[in-house]
Parts: structure tokens; C-alpha cells; sequence
């Protein structure tokens, strides 16, 4: 049996739920959402720049003005628009709450994909009465989470906790963070439906995930100029954790995740490869817990179990 795909996505897995966790201490500590993405792109950018260069300068198609408006999309889907969602959400929430969301992706690109004609729908089959089923538990799973709290089963509320809860409301907080993470999930699911369409018209991994960065940086840079002051403060890491969540954010997760995944999709396939996702909670939940002290309620939990059974029913009729 070839375990490395599984090592691989489990260290995916450690390093998502470990990004999750990191951002939520740098946004409890100050640290603008808008900030953490702009540098995060820039850093990946960066990275990733020379690598597609050097690798793919020869067999690089001609950029054209269709494929770039592809690319703008994709930059602005995949990129800026999910992550300022789910950064949106975050402080809001918890971190735990926010990993569940990505449990939904596949059951919004499976509606999405429908919708757009690129995979169509037998409910007569058994498969797609599955597919049909499993859709249908994982948005009932979403909506509670999105609408039910319930009582905290794990953890008393910090000090952040109660002057969130005092000076904004805390079901008025949990409320404005659902909704942003349900969009953070669509856009998501949107992006893999273009991706379908990317991949045919501009093949080259390394270049067209370094242009996606590029101009999501361009885009975020844009807003950030316009909402964030122009102070060194503001921009500069202010703290050594701010440092080590830029560089982990820009290199581990938006880099080495994305070809790590990309090689155990290309060695495994696709339903392997996502059926690791619901992971990425678990393994948050228990930072969230045991390092940030956040809460545990019972809208997570049940919302959550709700969510995975429908994906694994969903995924589970894809073999």
C-alpha cells in the first residue's frame, strides 16, 4: 500500500487547521484581515515567481486577452474574494465554526456544476439520487450551523469573548460571520467550476497559479490602499507571530498545500484527495480549544456531524 499520499495530506490537513488557529491570534491581536492578505499574496508571489519561470518558460501558452480575463476571475474568486470572506468570518466566530464551512464546498460545486451544465444529474440512477441525497444533508448541516449556536459544551467565554459580546452582540457577531463563511464556501465553489475551463485553456500549473497570486495581490493591494492607513504600522509585522503567520500563510499553505494537493490529486484523485477536508475541523477544534480557549457549542458539533455525512455520502458514490 502506498501510504505517502496519505502522510502528504495529513500534514495538509496539520497545516490548514495550524493556518486557521494563526490567523485568529493575529486578528485577536490587531492585525487587519485585509493586511494578513495582502501580504500573504505577495510573499506567495514571490515564491512561486521564479519556480514558473524557469520551469514552464518554454512551454508557456501566449497569454490572450480571453485568457487573462480568465485568470482576473480566477484571481478574484480563488484568491481575494474566499479569503476576505473567510478572514471576514473568523474574528467573528471561531475558528472551529469556520473550518466546518469548508465541509460545504463540495455540495455548493456539485449545485453550481449542475447549474452551469458541466456535470449533469440522473435521479432516476442510484448514484444520483445518492449525489441528490448527500446534497440535501450537507445544506441542512450548513443551515445549522449558520442558524443555531446552541449552548457552549466546551470552555467559559475569555475576556475577548465578553467585550465582543458587549460592545457588538454576540448572536448579531455569530450572525454577520455565517454569513460571510457561506459566501467564503460559494466562492470557493466557484472557483473550481472556472478552474474546469482554466485548465483547458492555459495548462501550465505553476504560471497560471503564480498569475492568480499576482493579480490577487494587484486587487487586494487596491482595496487595501483605499480602507487601511498608510502607515508603517499597519503594514509592517508588528509582532514576531504576525511574522511567522505572513511567511506560513504565504509559503506553506498558499504554496507547498496547493502542490501537495495538486500531486495527490494527480496520484490518488480528486475524491481521495477532498475526502481529507472534514479533517482540517477536527484537528482545529482541538487548537482551538486546548491553545485559544475558544468555545465549543452544540450547534457546531451537530451542524458539523450533519455536514460530513452528507459529503462522505456524497463523495462516496464518486468511486
Amino acid at each position: 500500500m502506498d501510504w505517502k499520499p496519505m502522510v502528504i495530506m495529513g500534514a495538509v490537513v496539520v497545516m490548514y487547521a495550524v493556518m486557521n488557529a494563526l490567523s485568529k491570534m493575529v486578528f485577536n491581536e490587531g492585525m487587519h484581515t485585509t493586511v494578513l492578505m495582502i501580504l500573504r499574496l505577495l510573499v506567495a508571489t514571490l515564491f512561486l515567481g521564479p519556480i514558473a519561470y524557469f520551469k514552464e518558460r518554454k512551454n508557456r501558452p501566449k497569454l490572450t486577452i480571453e485568457i487573462f480575463v480568465y485568470l482576473f476571475i480566477s484571481a478574484l474568486l480563488g484568491a481575494s474574494l474566499i479569503r476576505w470572506l473567510f478572514f471576514l468570518g473568523l474574528p467573528y466566530t471561531t475558528a472551529t465554526f469556520a473550518s466546518a464551512f469548508n465541509n460545504t464546498t463540495p455540495m455548493f460545486t456539485f449545485i453550481l456544476a449542475l447549474a452551469f451544465k458541466v456535470e449533469k444529474l440522473d435521479v432516476a440512477s442510484r448514484p444520483g439520487a445518492a449525489k441528490l441525497t448527500g446534497t440535501a444533508v450537507g445544506l441542512a448541516g450548513a443551515t445549522v450551523l449558520a442558524l443555531y449556536q446552541g449552548p457552549t459544551l466546551i470552555g467559559a467565554p475569555s475576556a475577548y469573548h465578553l467585550a465582543a459580546a458587549a460592545t457588538h452582540g454576540d448572536a448579531r457577531r455569530w450572525a454577520l460571520g455565517s454569513v460571510a463563511l457561506l459566501g467564503f464556501s460559494a466562492s470557493w465553489s466557484l472557483w473550481f467550476i472556472l478552474q474546469s475551463k482554466i485548465g483547458t485553456k492555459y495548462p501550465e500549473l505553476y504560471s497560471s497559479t503564480t498569475s492568480m497570486f499576482l493579480l490577487s495581490f494587484v486587487q487586494m493591494a487596491i482595496v487595501g490602499a483605499a480602507t487601511e492607513k498608510m502607515t508603517m504600522k499597519v503594514w509592517v509585522p508588528c509582532t514576531v507571530l504576525q511574522g511567522i503567520t505572513v511567511l506560513f500563510a504565504g509559503i506553506g499553505v498558499s504554496r507547498l498545500g496547493f502542490l501537495a494537493m495538486s500531486w495527490c490529486v494527480e496520484r490518488r484523485g480528486p475524491v481521495f484527495t477532498t475526502a481529507f477536508m472534514p479533517l482540517i475541523q477536527i484537528v482545529t477544534a482541538g487548537i482551538d480549544v486546548s491553545v485559544l480557549y475558544e468555545q465549543l457549542h452544540l450547534g457546531s458539533v451537530v451542524g458539523s456531524a450533519i455536514v460530513v455525512v452528507g459529503l462522505y455520502f456524497l463523495l462516496g458514490k464518486e468511486q
